[in-house]
């Protein structure tokens, strides 16, 4: 049961967020500020913001589910997450700390050319702004559910909140709010919920003792979605706008690297924290219709008055930090990626940063409309995430890494396997696992038939430093 004290608590922290919106204005002088916070953030803010825009309201409430139905299994999820991010700071790091564009379009663009720009921005779009819809709802059923009050009044409280900060201060109000977002909910997810909860049940002989063997099997959810996971997942966080953005963030290539693999594992232990959380859930609450509605379910049953508040407040900075990293990917491809290129004038800084954030304001609006007209974008987020992963994560792997591969092959590669994906989808059902698989071939065929009719590709001069 929610408390006076608890709304008390939840309401402080919103005012916190807003106030902090309000306070990095000071801290905007031009694009560079706006959208990458400068490039200049240190251990204390990076690895918490990078931590924070990957465990959003989609791993936290899906590790939860997972671990209700499967067990520690359900780690496998989130695992997947922070192997991607642990993959960027090992692999991509020195090439990443080396690029100075804003999103994944503009490097592929400098590559491959203004086409292959324009492709992958628009592929890009479309997984951010349906991620950004989701967290929009998963903030919804929240305040619903605390304030009873309706789901889109509930929807439109969120947004508004969301860009509230995101839009006055920019990537370092969603850092500075991100890094508070992380605390709290690692406090209130890992270090409260989480031993409560074994405690609530019996420590973990209780928990051995009260629930199927299956449910310690690591490989209990089955081998099929463990490989799924990390084909949409892993692939997309590698290559994901609202990633590569918070990783533009860093200071340095030092910072980049040891700053992502520390976020990496992070994601690995909410992962584990998620999964045991949910097995708590089965164990105090057996008999869910849904799932999905364990974590909430749990919060109000064994947590103590004051205590439900901070870690509701938890669970509402997961689906914030999601919504505003996804904002501000959305909103950075739209300016950089196709309004500056169309218009191809000379813009100061500050209209720069004027346009962009005009475009999160209608960007914002869109995702608030779009949330309470659909209430449920599951099926739109497979596409979305099939089509990124499938179509867009070889191009870049090739841009980084691979001089042999042609503009030409690139932009066919993309074509042709955004296709395969489509028709694959279209037959088997939006949570084909195939349509990545055939994608992904498709898309490495052309390559490779492309590499070996090119010379390798000389990077001018002018272009060596940045790709």
């Amino acid at each position: 049961m929610i408390t006076n004290l608890d709304y008390i608590v939840i309401l402080i922290y919103i005012g916190i967020l807003v106030g902090i919106g309000i306070f990095s204005v000071r801290k905007i002088e031009d694009e560079n500020d706006f959208l990458v916070a400068g490039r200049r953030l240190s251990y204390n803010l990076y690895v918490p913001a990078l931590a924070a825009v990957v465990l959003g309201g989609g791993s936290t409430f899906g590790s939860v589910a997972l671990g209700y139905q499967y067990g520690i299994s359900g780690m496998w999820l989130v695992f997947m997450f922070g192997f991607g991010i642990f993959v960027i700071g090992i692999f991509f790091s020195k090439k990443l700390s080396k690029l100075k564009v804003f999103s994944v379009s503009e490097m592929l663009g400098e590559k491959y050319g203004q086409s292959s720009r324009l492709i992958s921005g628009w592929i890009m779009i479309v997984y951010d702004f349906m991620i950004t819809v989701t967290a929009n709802i998963g903030m919804g059923l929240m305040f619903s559910a605390i304030f009873d009050i309706k789901l889109s009044t509930a929807i439109i409280i969120g947004g508004l909140i969301m860009l509230a900060y995101t839009i006055l201060g920019g990537m370092w109000a969603v850092t500075l709010t991100d890094v508070i977002q992380f605390w709290v909910l690692a406090v209130g997810f890992i270090l409260i919920l989480m031993p409560l909860g074994i405690y609530n049940v019996g420590g973990i002989s209780g928990m051995a003792s009260k629930l199927d063997p299956s449910f310690f099997n690591i490989a209990n959810i089955g081998g099929k979605s463990i490989f799924a996971f990390f084909l949409m997942f892993t692939f997309g966080i590698i290559i994901g706008q609202d990633i590569w953005q918070r990783v533009f963030t860093a200071k340095d290539e030092k910072i980049m690297r040891k700053g992502t693999i520390i976020a990496g594992v992070f994601c690995v232990i909410y992962g584990i924290a998620g999964a045991i959380i949910g097995m708590v859930a089965s164990i105090v609450l057996p008999r869910l219709n849904d799932p999905q509605t364990a974590l909430s379910e749990l919060i109000m049953t064994i947590l103590p008055t004051g205590i439900v508040g901070l870690v509701i407040a938890a669970v509402i900075s997961a689906l914030m930090s999601t919504a505003s990293g996804t904002i501000m990917a959305t909103s950075t491809i739209v300016v950089n990626d196709f309004l500056l290129q169309t218009f191809k004038k000379d813009f100061s800084e500050k209209q720069k940063v004027k346009l962009t954030r005009i475009v999160i304001l209608v960007v914002s609006l869109l995702a608030i409309g779009a949330s309470i007209y659909l209430e449920n974008l599951i099926v739109a987020l497979d596409v979305a995430y099939a089509l990124l992963s499938g179509s867009i994560f070889l191009p870049v792997i090739a841009a980084l890494f691979w001089k042999r591969i042609t503009s030409k092959t690139a932009l066919i590669s993309m074509l042709i396997s955004s296709i395969v994906i489509i028709v694959d989808l279209s037959i088997e059902g939006a949570s084909s696992l195939n349509a990545i698989i055939f994608g992904v071939a498709a898309g490495g065929i052309i390559m490779l038939i492309g590499a070996f009719k090119t010379k390798p590709i000389e990077i001018p001069a002018e272009k060596s430093s940045t790709i």
